[in-house]
């Protein structure tokens, strides 16, 4: 896996997004798609994709989350998910698990808010789109997983819920990715 196969299996890997965000309804919130995350089981692989995203774009972050480097790469050229640009790619370093597939994993939608908690975040997506009320339950084929990462210096609350089926994942959170990188600056 490398840049190029990246570049080739993104409209297919968005078109799925695509109808996942349609599916639970977060279309009709018209939020926006701060970022996209790989998965790679292999240091080689990940040190071979920030060597070429990094002819493509610039790491803005590079932080310690859960004892693993993961780096933020703002690209010259966005990705586009539906008309909207997606300025941000997230590239962990692998961890002792091994992912069933690599390459393109979740896209992360920002719902404005000042939810500390992720009870408080689900209360707002809730009340947006109460038919997200039995998904969020853990009544449907829907997986949700609920967490508030935190990279060694955010001062920034920024609860996610994580929505997966079929392979894919969209995570929902109430700040951006370049708003949490300003907070760990401050």
């Amino acid at each position: 896996m490398n840049y190029q196969y990246l570049n080739d299996t993104w409209p297919e890997f968005s078109l799925r997004v695509q109808h996942f965000i349609q599916q639970l309804g977060l279309d009709k919130l018209a939020l926006d798609c701060d970022h996209c995350a790989l998965r790679v089981n292999h240091q080689q692989k990940a040190q071979l994709l920030v060597d070429e995203f990094s002819q493509h774009g610039e790491i803005i972050s590079n932080n310690m989350i859960n004892g693993r480097p993961i780096l933020i790469i703002k690209l010259a050229e966005p990705l586009m998910l539906a008309g909207t640009p997606i300025q941000c790619v997230e590239l962990p370093f692998p961890s002792d698990k091994t992912y069933p597939v690599e390459g393109w994993e979740h896209v992360e939608l920002v719902l404005p808010s000042n939810a500390q908690t992720c009870d408080e975040l689900a209360d707002e997506l809730v009340a947006k789109l109460p038919q997200l009320a039995p998904v969020i339950a853990g009544n449907t084929d829907i997986k949700v997983k609920q967490s508030s990462p935190k990279g060694d210096n955010e001062r920034l609350a920024n609860p996610t819920i994580a929505f997966k089926a079929n392979g894919i994942c969209v995570k929902v959170h109430p700040h951006g990715i370049q708003k949490i990188i300003e907070s760990e600056q401050a």
